[in-house]
């Protein structure tokens, strides 16, 4: 996803589920707890699971900024030990993890896993690759309104995407890149 503009309201979040970077997302309560409660007073983000969410999903999802050296382990190993000495203990390794070279907000279509931190834009322009969004040829023309995907009706994999729909609207297409597949798009206040 790429930010070309964005308003008035960023703010952080924990997402309470995988999601791609670039879904609209509705807030959420949580329980998560991190570092002894310092992350409790965050909204949770969630993906829209029917059409009362789908209307409220005007937040769309970004990696929060990282500045840890690489690489990344996701998620640090959390037993006792574990990567202070190297690999050279058996209790230091077999660990399950992924390993970032490059920082996870620098690549398009990365999921933020559950219980990570994420930072939500409002209102603002964005630009979406294509697969990020729910094709329709009627999306390629400017002004075209657009509605949010939901699980019940799109399906699990679609959630969050944004897709044609004059009804409901929460954005507005500002251009279509035909040679590329990126939609532009504005979230409507």
């Amino acid at each position: 996803m790429e930010i070309n503009h964005y308003g008035d309201t960023v703010m952080p979040a924990l997402a309470m589920e995988d999601i791609v970077e670039g879904r609209m997302v509705v807030l959420a309560d949580h329980s998560l707890s991190i570092d002894y409660g310092s992350q409790t007073d965050l909204p949770g983000a969630r993906l829209p699971d029917n059409s009362a969410e789908a209307i409220r999903a005007r937040y769309i999802t970004k990696f929060q900024q990282d500045n840890r050296s690489l690489p990344i382990y996701q998620p640090q190993p959390d037993f006792d030990w574990a990567l202070r000495y190297g690999f050279d203990q058996a209790e230091n390794a077999p660990f399950s993890t992924t390993v970032y070279i490059t920082h996870p907000g620098m690549q398009i279509g990365r999921t933020i896993p559950s219980g990570s931190q994420l930072v939500l834009y409002g209102e603002g322009i964005y630009t979406l690759p294509s697969g990020a969004y729910v094709y329709s040829a009627d999306l390629t023309v400017a002004g075209a309104l657009l509605t949010v995907a939901y699980t019940d009706a799109d399906g699990a994999a679609d959630a969050g995407k944004v897709k044609y729909g004059t009804t409901n609207s929460v954005a507005e297409v500002i251009r279509y890149n035909s040679t590329t597949g990126a939609l532009t798009f504005k979230i409507l206040h």
